[in-house]
């Protein structure tokens, strides 16, 4: 069956009626998922084969029956190892119904059908008794309920349940323990995450509206590949503070807790970042350790496992505050049942705040809600505000109207800094029309910029003062874009917008040029390579639903990646493969590009990164993508601010340097759709 389904296109604006197999949510689910990912982390699955093992034996010494509850139980893997292990049955948890007849399908091709039972349903509708889901309570709990927070994916709750419903009372449990980390760090780059920085244009400095600083932010954790961020990049305040550990053996409870650790300042400091991660003790001695600290903090940084499921998290402190070296410190951590924030005191503020934990974070200013913590960062980036300054310095004159076409963008107010006669700013929301409002009156420049909630096409030459457009600006950056190429929404704000200009107007950027570049992963290529035998079972019935999840759409399109978290190695030479002229109205007939790129370096290419770049001026471009040329090995420096996009080929093939192979590529955009098509191939040369 087919439906019909609204659905807003980030690249015309338009919402269009999609028409949608009934399976696509399934299949998107599923093509999205971490399984392999998971599978691949062969550090995580010896571990807790470890874990297994050992709990197995326990409960066999003390002359027991081993009935293992596996909560949560993805491939059927952890409840395999346990039947290998020596347990005597397992009723295997799973509440996603594909992945549920996956792992019956995996149990039966292992040959363990008799001793493993797969029971689709959440833990918490799980019976137990003669006529229920589960014959008798387990004594061994096994679970991976974990995320990148530890407690994000409702893994308190469940154990609660569990322990409340489904186990019994001197249960062992894999994993045994885990524990919570964190370090307070003062970090110049991961502030400016958080909080807008003041702003040099034109000798005048713009500086964010108090209610800005004084805002504690989103409450949400900022999880990330902590190990691709430099210790050079932050100053650490104090030492690694343990926060809190949760024994999994006994009951646990969801209920709101804080726990504080006091320790004294290393360095003298802001501040502003808590850095933070978990270890999971998969035994009671601690000597089966699975830790998420990040690479840096091993004495052999490449010897720490990879893994994209389970990340590190940082915390930004609702404000910033001064601390002395050898000042004494009191960091607290609360946490609700499904997630974390934290607080920071001194002894004189925990006296005369009789010990209050700190309250959850809220966002009270809206530039938290407005700005994504990577739009900060660009916002913030001082190389790139200075071209755009510079760009529009260059096509500014004494009777410039001007108008914005951008979410949240700062562009207006340089544009009335530097002394354009009219500025206009078009914005997708009032919440998003109220920051720059809020920028606005910070500064005195009430009246400097006319912001209107409204959208392209039902812009009116009344609402410009009767005065026809000379520039049109944007950086271009929208809210709805997931994909580089989303940006071309400005394209057709351009064209709704065409009667309204001038006929000399300036369009600033004046076109865009897509790029791309073939690419060999050093780890990324993991969350999407099958698995076939993991930890000697076989999982390929995993693979191959997977793979055909992602043969129903995904398999055929690129996908967002914020690839400076994720090393690669160009094996080609990168290219501007389509560009788009901002100048002109979008045509009306579709735009083709074909070519090749030669592999001129040895390595596996597992894919194909892509992104934008935008031509402000005729000399001046800001780039979404490579920040830097390429190295002579092949290292790739990619902007922090936007996602790239990343095609990953059906089958990763070996390159080499003689030139006798390419990656073909094929573009096509598609006006109507907004769309870019796009195809890639692996093809031999004929050299002459």
């Amino acid at each position: 069956m087919k439906t019909f389904c609204g659905r807003a296109n980030p690249s015309t604006g338009a919402l269009d009626s999609v028409e949608e197999s009934e399976e696509y949510d399934y299949h998107q689910e599923i093509a999205r998922s971490c399984y392999a990912d998971m599978l691949h982390d062969h550090d995580r699955n010896k571990k807790y084969y470890q874990g297994i093992r050992a709990a197995v034996a326990r409960v066999k010494a003390r002359g027991e029956r081993v009935i293992v509850l596996d909560i949560g139980t993805g491939t059927g893997l952890l409840s395999m190892m346990a039947v290998t292990a020596g347990a005597d049955f397992c009723y295997a948890v799973e509440v996603f119904k594909p992945t549920a007849e996956a792992a019956q399908c995996i149990v039966e091709k292992n040959g363990f059908s008799e001793k493993i039972k797969i029971i689709n349903r959440h833990s918490s509708d799980v019976t137990v008794g003669p006529d229920g889901d589960m014959q008798m309570k387990a004594n061994v709990l096994i679970t991976e309920l974990f995320d990148t927070e530890l407690i994000g994916e409702g893994a308190l709750p469940s154990y609660e349940h569990a322990h409340q419903n489904l186990v019994q009372e001197a249960c062992e449990a894999v994993p045994h323990r885990a524990t919570v980390y964190a370090q307070l760090v003062e970090s110049e780059l991961l502030w400016s995450w958080v909080q807008m920085q003041p702003v040099e244009v034109e000798g005048a400095r713009l500086v964010p509206p108090p209610a800005m600083g004084h805002c504690a932010g989103a409450h949400s954790v900022c999880d990330i590949q902590l190990s691709q961020v430099s210790p050079r990049s932050f100053t650490p305040l104090g030492p690694l503070c343990t926060m809190f550990s949760v024994d999994f053996s006994k009951p646990v409870s969801s209920a709101f807790q804080s726990h504080t650790s006091q320790f004294v300042a290393r360095a003298s400091g802001r501040a502003q970042v808590v850095l933070s991660w978990w270890d999971l003790d998969m035994d009671p001695s601690g000597s089966v350790v699975c830790t998420m600290a990040p690479s840096w903090t091993y004495p052999q940084p490449k010897t720490a496992p990879w893994r994209d499921h389970w990340m590190q998290s940082l915390y930004f402190l609702p404000t910033e505050s001064r601390v002395t070296e050898g000042e004494e410190l009191s960091l607290t951590v609360c946490h609700d049942d499904y997630s974390l924030w934290y607080g920071l005191q001194s002894p004189s503020q925990q006296d005369s705040q009789a010990e209050a934990p700190p309250t959850r974070p809220c966002c009270t200013c809206q530039s938290h809600l407005v700005w994504t913590r990577p739009r900060f960062g660009e916002l913030n980036d001082g190389r790139r505000t200075e071209s755009y300054v510079s760009a529009l310095r260059s096509v500014m004159r004494e009777d410039s109207v001007c108008l914005g076409v951008s979410d949240g963008s700062l562009l207006p107010v340089f544009a009335h800094m530097i002394g354009a006669k009219k500025v206009y700013g078009l914005e997708n929301s009032r919440m998003s029309k109220q920051v720059i409002k809020q920028v606005l009156e910070a500064n005195s420049m009430e009246g400097g910029v006319k912001l209107l909630e409204i959208q392209p096409e039902q812009l009116t030459i009344d609402d410009l003062g009767g005065e026809q457009i000379s520039v049109l600006m944007g950086e271009p950056y929208f809210s709805t874009s997931l994909l580089p190429w989303h940006s071309l929404f400005f394209w057709y704000c351009r064209t709704a917008l065409a009667v309204l200009l001038r006929p000399n107007a300036t369009i600033l950027p004046c076109s865009a040029t897509l790029h791309m570049v073939a690419v060999e992963f050093q780890d990324l290529w993991r969350i999407r390579a099958p698995c076939g035998t993991c930890e000697g079972f076989n999982v390929s019935p995993m693979d191959e639903m997977v793979q055909r999840s992602l043969d129903f759409r995904e398999s055929r399109e690129a996908e967002p990646h914020p690839l400076w978290e994720y090393p690669c190695r160009a094996l080609t030479r990168s290219t501007a493969a389509m560009t788009f002229d901002f100048t002109q109205c979008v045509p009306q007939q579709p735009i083709s590009s074909q070519g090749s790129l030669p592999f001129i370096r040895n390595g596996r290419c597992h894919g194909v990164a892509l992104w934008m770049e935008y031509h402000l001026t005729a000399d001046i471009t800001v780039t979404a993508g490579l920040i830097g040329p390429i190295s002579e090995q092949g290292e790739c420096e990619w902007s922090r601010h936007r996602k790239q996009g990343v095609y990953f080929l059906r089958s990763p093939c070996e390159s080499s340097d003689d030139g006798r192979a390419a990656v073909s590529y094929s573009f096509t955009f598609e006006p109507g759709l907004g769309d870019i098509k796009m195809d890639f191939s692996v093809e031999q040369l004929t050299l002459e």
